[in-house]
């Protein structure tokens, strides 16, 4: 085979590439992936500069004058990357496991890649082979999540907030004093709301088309959101309008990038051309063709609804519960809510059904981030929070995020939920003078039947966290993820969010792994019985203390509790179980087993006082999950309090992961005879 740099001899100038890793947990894979094809580079004799997209941010960025001077470009990432600047550049695209597993095919390949069109950028993972179509659009369903999520929590707490020391209860619900402090903080909160459903269809538009589909996105999500007022519609799409508009619009400035146009017209179409266009026939297309039939299928609901008033209660209370559960403030939902509101005054039972119906969905999705925390990722967790603030408040849109993320799974929680709560309440003649929901409005004492309601709310939110765990740990064993060895999330991080496609690992509760029992006492040992003349390793966060020349453990659990129990000899850990729970949660959103034979688990928490870094060594190896199928052997454990999780955190990883690339270094660290010899070797790191 011929040399990448061309034969020699001849004078023949070497080849110069480009590449850019890039994973969307953490970033011990961008930094291996760097490592990896920078190595097989400097073997083959290629000249290659890699910029890495890390969660610190871009580093070693690749300049105009780079790209110009390429033969080619390697994009090794599971996330979005730019690729608008590499355009007329031979552009090869492949997951972030290629670039650390198959370097030197890589650049072997790149040379025959294709040509970057200008304003042709693929969506992420279409050009790493087949079968990629689907994580590409959950890609795209997360990134509009994750940005939706702080114009739900923003908008839902000032709500929440206003309502509950501002508001007043009258028959025409939940009012402010106009012009009142109140006033405007709820008319904040209001926008906030106003603008979730644009940033969420706009973003999954966005991840789909790249920026010329962010305005078409946007538009469709204005439209999903507020037809009614915008152009006289009868009813909204609500959120699942949303995803069809981002959707339509992501994929419809795709088709339009493929379009043959004229030389003097390209420069153009990624800022003019391609946004007005494909708004334009979005837009129209909505008006004239999406929003007619969902308007005559709401009407006649309302009017099918209207006709039921006067059936059996739990009957008519079921089916307002599953209607107010099914979009959270969408279409069906505001059906169901009118109809309420039309008959207070004549049955105020009719609202009583929906009143209760109406805080279950968030209710139920936080407490099921309560009851099976492992199932959820921490911007999951903290939206979980901020859902049983809003669910209070009757805010039924704090359960959106996570409809919008699992909607198999979630809707169908809520609907149960919701139906059980309606029927309840229909059961119990609950009723409800005003048109709002949730236990507020008891508060306010517009609903008889007070402690009827709370059970109807407290047993439809009860429901629905059940049956939300239930179907989404069935969905992950129907998906084939091994209690042991998590899958690699493809999937971007809210959040947050990440939110990981196929992620977790099914183990059981974080107390019952491993034998070894925690040094309960050792916690407020003093650090200072640690310090050595030598040079720090980590800054002091690693020493001789949390160093162990062979763990006892034969699992990964086990191991990162004995780790922990390490960790805590140094006094830095207020809370080992708490510490093992987050780094086990850590572990379901993505394997930390890099490969190599090496695992750095980490974790975020505030139940260690400062950031403590321990290492660890294992003969036999453990199963990690790692993508190359090798056992762990050199397990390095990372712990950082959450006022430190930013850059400090970040550093330490990308210190850790460049050095272990090193295999003599591995060696050394394999066969250091003692604990002092470790650190020896560990000092290296730089």
């Amino acid at each position: 085979m011929t040399s990448p740099a061309g034969p020699s001899g001849g004078g023949q100038k070497r080849l110069k590439l480009l590449a850019v890793t890039a994973c969307p947990t953490g970033i011990a894979h961008t930094y291996m992936a760097a490592e990896k094809l920078q190595q097989a580079a400097d073997r083959l004799g290629v000249d290659m500069k890699v910029e890495t997209q890390g969660s610190i941010g871009a580093e070693n960025v690749l300049t105009d004058n780079d790209v110009r001077e390429a033969d080619g470009i390697i994009i090794a990432a599971d996330k979005e990357v730019d690729r608008d600047r590499f355009a007329g550049k031979r552009v090869l695209s492949v997951g972030v496991a290629d670039g650390i597993h198959k370097p030197e095919e890589l650049i072997e390949r790149v040379q025959g890649a294709p040509v970057q069109a200008e304003g042709a950028a693929t969506p992420a993972g279409t050009g790493a082979g087949g079968g990629k179509e689907r994580s590409a659009a959950y890609k795209a369903l997360m990134n509009g999540v994750s940005h939706m999520i702080p114009f739900v929590v923003v908008g839902g707490l000032l709500l929440a907030i206003s309502i509950a020391l501002g508001g007043h209860s009258t028959s025409k619900g939940i009012v402010f004093d106009e012009g009142s402090f109140w006033f405007y903080v709820n008319a904040l909160g209001g926008l906030g709301f106003k603008l979730m459903l644009p940033i969420f269809s706009g973003y999954i538009a966005y991840a789909l088309g790249d920026r010329p589909a962010l305005v078409p996105g946007m538009i469709g999500g204005f439209l999903a959101a507020d037809a009614v007022n915008i152009y006289g519609a009868e009813a909204n799409a609500g959120f699942l309008g949303a995803i069809a508009t981002g959707f339509l619009a992501g994929y419809l400035v795709i088709w339009i990038k493929k379009a043959k146009v004229p030389r003097f017209v390209q420069p153009i179409m990624p800022i003019i051309v391609i946004p007005i266009l494909s708004t334009l026939t979005l837009g129209l297309l909505y008006i004239y063709v999406i929003g007619r039939p969902i308007s005559w299928v709401f009407v006649h609901l309302t009017d099918w609804l209207n006709g039921m008033t006067g059936s059996s209660a739990v009957v008519l209370g079921a089916i307002i519960g599953l209607m107010i559960s099914f979009d959270m403030g969408g279409p069906v939902n505001k059906t169901a809510f009118l109809v309420a509101v039309g008959l207070i005054g004549t049955n105020n039972a009719v609202m009583g059904m929906a009143a209760a119906a109406i805080p279950v969905m968030p209710l139920g999705q936080g407490l099921a981030t309560l009851l099976r925390r492992k199932l959820y990722s921490d911007q999951e967790r903290e939206t979980g929070i901020a859902a049983l603030f809003m669910g209070f408040f009757g805010i039924s849109e704090g359960a959106i995020p996570f409809a919008a993320a699992r909607p198999a799974q979630v809707i169908p929680a809520n609907m149960l939920g919701g139906a059980v709560a309606g029927a309840l309440a229909g059961l119990a003649g609950v009723e409800d003078s005003v048109p709002h929901g949730g236990p507020i409005v008891a508060l306010f004492g517009a609903v008889s039947g007070v402690a009827m309601f709370f059970v109807a709310i407290a047993a439809g939110t009860v429901v629905t966290a059940l049956a939300t765990n239930a179907l989404i740990d069935l969905k992950r064993r129907r998906d084939g993820v091994a209690a042991a060895a998590p899958a690699v999330s493809a999937a971007p991080e809210p959040a947050l969010v990440g939110a990981a496609a196929g992620a977790g690992t099914g183990t059981g509760p974080v107390g019952g792994a491993g034998t070894a029992t925690a040094p309960a006492t050792a916690v407020g040992a003093p650090a200072a019985a640690t310090v050595d003349a030598a040079p720090e390793v980590l800054s002091g966060y690693l020493t001789e203390q949390t160093v162990r020349t062979e763990l006892a453990a034969d699992s990964k659990e086990a191991a990162i509790r004995e780790m922990a129990e390490m960790l805590a000899t140094t006094g830095n850990v207020r809370d080992v179980d708490e510490l093992v729970r987050v780094a086990l949660a850590r572990e379901a959103q993505g394997t930390t087993g890099l490969g190599e034979s090496i695992a750095i688990p980490h974790a975020k928490t505030d139940a260690v006082s400062r950031p403590t870094v321990g290492f660890a060594r294992s003969s036999e190896g453990i199963e990690w999950g790692a993508l190359d199928g090798t056992r762990a052997r050199l397990v390095f454990m990372i712990s950082v309090p959450e006022a430190a999780a930013g850059d400090e955190h970040l550093r330490i990883l990308a210190l850790l992961s460049r050095k272990l690339m090193d295999a003599d270094f591995r060696e050394r660290l394999g066969t250091a005879p003692d604990e002092p010899a470790i650190l020896d070797v560990l000092r290296e790191i730089r």
